[in-house]
């Protein structure tokens, strides 16, 4: 039985300790692995020279964390992120992406930007409307440098299966390209997310490297709708891919045989009437996505990760507006490690100070104050049982 996250949790030092007895707990006959901490390199946002901006900290943490000696002549290298749905403008930066690129090519490596495509209907739904989305929101290659190749091909059906042997899946379907790629740099936007939590590196393989099959593997979920909190104004009926909703008396009503759990509807329900069984899908569905991520990663050697927590907003980039952020800029950060490297961001996030919104309860993190219901943190310590990387780490500022 998975372990149950409290609504309160105790400061980070004791947290980590709690979560861990959860996950003994959680896995009798599982000995405890021990991990060695990992380095984390941290550049914080301050700035007063141009040595000191955004785009010279970005090749100085490239530098740090072993890029040139990861990339080899001619690799094809993939730069796996994420180009915004579009109306969002919280995204990555083009031109701190630039600066990745440019060092990869300084390696003798071949960069190409890379993505999937969406459950959800969108602007990101086949590779045709992905580009188009890319190119508006300022990822031309004259621009960063490097050609985008999405990875799962036309529809996001190109996949390969990985075999892990996890608790929830024995093997995962990860895409095409990237599967293939001999290198890869994975650049993620440290933020909320409604279901998961947060989303950082972790979620960004996982989500991000399956092709729609393994989408719809991680999300398993169908959603349920309060008939009485419903007002039949229709926005779900519109916004769902696979026509699982519909109206009848003037309300909303699901075909479960439909249902694909991408949740889009429930980010558009103006009276949140629609929702899933919080008590008991939030853990797995947080499981499921470090199992996916592991599965992204597994086998390969020639990988390195940046977060970029600025503009750390309450919602996923796939959401077509931005919202206020939740705490002010925190930096950007580099390891070879990622869960360490979303545990670092996390927990300056924890201690940065929060912006426009309600004082939260003593003891509740930044994003569980947010989102209630979700059960980020356990993406972590899932992945960590794994072996996909260790919570434990060294901050080291640059």
């Amino acid at each position: 039985m998975s372990p149950r996250i409290p609504a309160a949790v105790p400061p980070p030092r004791q947290r980590r300790l709690v979560f861990v007895r959860r996950v003994l707990l959680a896995h009798e006959n599982t000995a405890l692995e021990v991990h060695m901490p990992a380095t984390v390199y941290y550049a914080d946002t301050n700035s007063r020279s141009h040595e000191d901006s955004k785009i010279a900290k970005v090749a100085r943490l490239c530098d740090a964390v072993g890029l040139k000696k990861k990339i080899k002549k001619n690799d094809l290298t993939a730069v796996k992120l994420h180009f915004g749905e579009y109306g969002n403008d919280t995204y990555l930066n083009p031109a701190l992406v630039r600066q990745v690129i440019d060092k990869i090519c300084d390696a003798g490596g071949k960069p190409f930007l890379t993505d999937t495509a969406t459950l959800y209907s969108g602007s990101r739904q086949n590779a045709v409307d992905h580009l188009h989305t890319a190119y508006l929101h300022g990822f031309a290659p004259s621009v960063v440098r490097a050609p985008i190749i999405l990875a799962d091909g036309l529809y996001g059906e190109n996949d390969e299966a990985v075999r892990i042997n996890g608790k929830h899946f024995e093997k995962v379907y990860i895409a095409t390209e990237i599967r293939r790629a001999p290198a890869m740099v994975v650049l993620s936007h440290f933020k909320g997310h409604e279901m998961a939590g947060f989303g950082g590196a972790v979620k960004n393989l996982a989500m991000g490297a399956a092709s729609v099959r393994g989408k719809r593997e991680q999300h398993a979920t169908r959603v349920q709708i309060a008939e009485k909190t419903c007002i039949g104004c229709g926005k779900c009926v519109r916004v769902c891919p696979q026509k699982a909703l519909g109206m009848h008396d003037k309300k909303s009503v699901l075909d479960p045989e439909r249902c694909i759990g991408c949740f889009e509807c429930i980010t558009v329900c103006p009276e949140k009437a629609i929702g899933i069984d919080y008590a008991t899908e939030m853990e797995p569905f947080v499981e499921r996505i470090a199992e996916y991520a592991y599965g992204a990663v597994k086998g390969k050697k020639k990988i390195c990760y940046l977060n970029f927590v600025l503009n750390v907003t309450p919602d996923c980039d796939c959401v077509s507006w931005s919202d206020l952020p939740l705490v002010p800029d925190v930096g950007i950060l580099a390891s070879a490690d990622p869960v360490a490297l979303d545990q670092a961001c996390f927990d300056l996030v924890e201690q940065a100070p929060r912006l426009g919104r309600k004082k939260a309860k003593p003891g509740v993190d930044t994003f569980t104050a947010r989102w209630p219901e979700t059960r980020g943190i356990v993406q972590l310590i899932h992945a960590e049982t794994l072996g996909l990387g260790s919570r434990q780490y060294t901050l080291k500022k640059i």
